[in-house]
């Protein structure tokens, strides 16, 4: 953790709290507003915000681990015996001692108590209904409106503070210093071929399109009908949305059957698919995963779109998604709330309203260095807890190598700068995809890796079992001389990507043209399509869908299941970046898949 500074100091004021005077401590601070932003405005006292108190967890991150492993490894007894969500619900409340305490200092601070609400999950305190000042009289603290420099806006605080016989109930707030907004970072160029030219041209694909992908992980041309238990969503938050035409433009060329067919939509707090706002940087993320998506999965499989939020001043994070799909995440069951401030949206929030589908795939990450490590282990929980469920869920890596978003990196120390690892990729309770690539003077469809691949090493997040030994090996046998000051040397934390797929110079139709894009913002959405296909064999078989995948694909019973990446690296902050090896890396992980053996393996396991 380079730029966030957690600090505990007393300060001079105190506030009287069920007849105690307790002292005020700063519970979170965030010293440099993160490369990319500015802040822009003070945010007016008026404006709502939707202020909420995540409770002290009773879970650990190494409890959740072995509640994974018990359902996911394939060497246990229970593999595949998910929970249910009361099950989690039980498993993951707080304690009453928290709530209590908590709840007591909203009431003494002046909120109602009728406005101050406990979620389904007893995880997290809502207060309805509230502002920016009443926020900002709770946490004294100062609230602005902060600009990215692709135009996205986001609200949050530099720090905040709580009375100190509230802090240990207290895992964070929000909104509070959280640089967690979406921000769209594929890069999509005007093809100057014509789709034609983008075909098969002799033994390589000059540009890839789905027949591509089909021929290089042995993807199945022709799905069988889907078993109805199926299902794939993919996630896109605003101002992202996919146009019908484009669509129907890349299935006339590719799909036939699917012209004219579009994705089952699911609104999360307000979200359209918007129109006013055209262009690649509006459109090519959605157009693209929904192409793929939908062409590799087929015409029969119905592919699910998660759309979040709307066009406004709107701050979406994941935890908008999470809301939706995940009832004990969120609060609709104590009515409506509104959105973070002016502009935004004010109708009923989703919460719990529709069953995750078994494979959800999302394209959009944030520096880890923009949340707190408090936030980020909460959301990865959250991940954590659709696993045990039964749930695979996917991100992209990254697309500037070691480097964050747009290829902004860290502290300088020396020559080079500080590597940026992706949230959510760095969480070990999500399948991280990395991107490959064909070299243009290919003749054999060997892919190398895709020097944009986002990975790494976690500053946050411990290593998990269930790559230990791959990702031990790779640092024994691959020394890269970096300081330790600009990178995770400690070989114990997480390790990322997983797996990856094909992410350069993928064909696409955004906004009515042909389009060239990359990132492994495509990458996701293909292995996501694949895990698809492989839940149908097993649902048709009897079984259940595979779930949370890694302990799996690291384990024995799958190393015949990837065609391993050996060439290549992924540059960034000065440097070379990590090198490609024999086996797991932080370039390609465990490499890309092959269908065929990876449903084999799946089919023998309960």
């Amino acid at each position: 953790m380079w730029s966030f500074h957690f600090v505990i100091a007393l300060h001079l004021w105190s506030v009287v709290a069920s007849g105690t005077t307790s002292p005020w401590i700063l519970h979170e601070e965030h010293l440099d507003i993160p490369s990319g932003w500015t802040r822009a405005r003070k945010l007016p006292s008026t404006s709502p915000i939707r202020l909420r108190i995540a409770l002290a967890p009773s879970v650990t991150m190494d409890e959740m681990n072995s509640y994974l492993h018990d359902v996911s490894h394939p060497d246990s007894p229970n593999y595949g015996k998910h929970w249910t969500p009361e099950q989690v619900a039980a498993k993951f409340a707080a304690k009453n001692d928290t709530i209590t305490a908590v709840h007591n200092w909203l009431v003494d601070s002046g909120i109602a108590p009728d406005r101050v609400k406990l979620s389904p999950s007893n995880g997290w305190l809502h207060v309805l209904n509230s502002t920016a000042g009443e926020a900002e009289e709770l946490l004294h603290t100062k609230y602005h409106v902060y600009v990215h420099d692709t135009g996205v806006e986001h609200i949050a605080t530099q720090r905040y503070h709580l009375p100190a016989h509230v802090v240990p109930h207290v895992d964070f707030v929000v909104p509070t210093i959280h640089f967690d907004a979406k921000i769209p970072t594929m890069t999509v160029s005007r093809s100057r071929n014509s789709t034609e030219k983008a075909r098969r041209s002799g033994s390589w694909c000059e540009q890839i399109e789905p027949n591509c992908y089909r021929g290089l992980y042995g993807i199945p041309e022709t799905p069988p009908s889907p078993a109805k238990q199926n299902g794939f969503g993919i996630v896109e938050y605003a101002p992202n949305a996919y146009l019908q035409k484009d669509l129907d433009m890349f299935a006339k060329q590719f799909s036939p059957s699917l012209v004219g067919k579009f994705p089952k939509q699911i609104s999360i707090h307000g979200g359209t698919q918007q129109t006013k706002l055209k262009g690649s940087e509006y459109n090519g993320e959605s157009d693209y995963d929904l192409q793929y998506a939908m062409s590799l999965v087929g015409e029969k499989q119905q592919v699910t779109l998660y759309q979040v939020g709307i066009l406004a001043v709107d701050s979406m994070s994941d935890d908008n998604f999470l809301d939706a799909i995940d009832a004990f995440y969120c609060f609709s069951s104590f009515g409506n709330t509104q959105h973070d401030h002016t502009g935004g949206y004010k109708g009923p929030k989703a919460c719990g309203t529709d069953k995750p589908t078994n494979v959800i795939s999302s394209s959009h990450a944030a520096p880890e260095v923009a949340i707190s490590n408090s936030y980020a282990a909460r959301q990865c929980i959250e991940y954590g807890k659709l696993g045990v469920m039964g749930v695979t869920v996917l991100y992209s890596s990254g697309d500037s190598g070691v480097a964050g978003i747009y290829g902004q990196c860290g502290p300088s120390h020396g020559k080079a700068q500080t590597f940026v690892p992706m949230f959510p990729a760095t969480c070990p309770f999500v399948t991280a995809v990395g991107g490959t690539e064909l070299p243009s003077d290919s003749d054999n469809y060997k892919e190398v890796a895709w020097s944009g691949s986002g990975g790494g090493w976690s500053n946050y997040f411990a290593m998990p079992a269930y790559q230990a030994d791959a990702v031990k090996y790779y640092l024994k046998h691959h020394q890269h001389g970096y300081p330790s000051d600009i990178w995770n040397s400690t070989g114990r934390s997480r390790a990322y990507p997983d797996i990856s797929a094909n992410a350069n110079n993928i064909l696409g139709a955004v906004n009515g043209l042909w389009t060239l894009g990359s990132g492994t913002s495509i990458s996701a959405p293909v292995v996501g399509s694949i895990i698809t296909l492989i839940n149908d064999e097993r649902i048709r078989a009897g079984k259940r869908p595979v779930g949370f995948i890694n302990p799996a694909l690291y384990s024995k019973k799958f190393a015949g299941a990837f065609t391993d990446i050996t060439s290549g690296n992924n540059p960034g902050c000065g440097t070379q970046g990590f090198k490609t090896a024999k086996g797991w890396d932080p370039v390609a992980g465990l490499g890309t898949p092959k269908f065929a053996q990876l449903a084999d393996a799946w089919l023998t396991l309960p």
